[in-house]
């Protein structure tokens, strides 16, 4: 009996170390369950609250974003480097979709003030350079890595 005490105690010890929150990602600044956009856990992003392998809108591997479950080079959505999102598997300057630096999201290489897509402060996204509570387009509930955001970013405005 005692062993088989000390196994599920094992199982569960073990299965607790790779059980981790997700970090919720919200609209705008509600906190409600229903406006869940999507949310990240063991690399991949899930469709709303879900956990569920059918609703993995990607996956995330070393620096690259890939489509839903996949890990193929062919389903490569993003590549990032140095700061630098490209289109798939390219590293090539042409395909630079976006820049990330210092808290602001640039089009293509640019990182003029002009060309500011977005800004993220405090886990707020805003649109553009402002910091207004409405202009808030989504926020998270947690600390993110930058191929993290990136996924979160396509994952939030291609994918709903």
């Amino acid at each position: 009996m005692k062993a088989i005490i000390s196994m599920v105690m094992a199982v569960l010890f073990s299965v607790s170390l790779y059980s981790v929150n997700p970090i919720k990602v919200y609209k705008g600044n509600s906190v409600y369950s229903s406006d869940v956009i999507c949310n990240i856990s063991n690399s991949k992003i899930y469709k709303k609250n879900s956990i569920y392998s059918s609703d993995v809108v990607c996956t995330i591997r070393e620096n690259k974003i890939y489509k839903s479950n996949s890990i193929y080079s062919s389903d490569v959505i993003y590549s990032i480097v140095d700061s630098k999102v490209y289109k798939g598997n390219s590293t090539y300057n042409s395909d630079i979709v976006m820049t990330i630096r210092e808290g602001k999201i640039y089009k293509g290489t640019s990182v003029y003030n002009s060309d500011v897509i977005a800004s993220v402060r405090n886990g707020k996204v805003y649109k553009g350079n402002s910091v207004y509570s409405n202009d808030v387009i989504f926020h998270f509930d947690g600390e993110l890595t930058l191929v993290e955001f990136v996924a979160v970013w396509y994952a939030v405005n291609y994918v709903w």
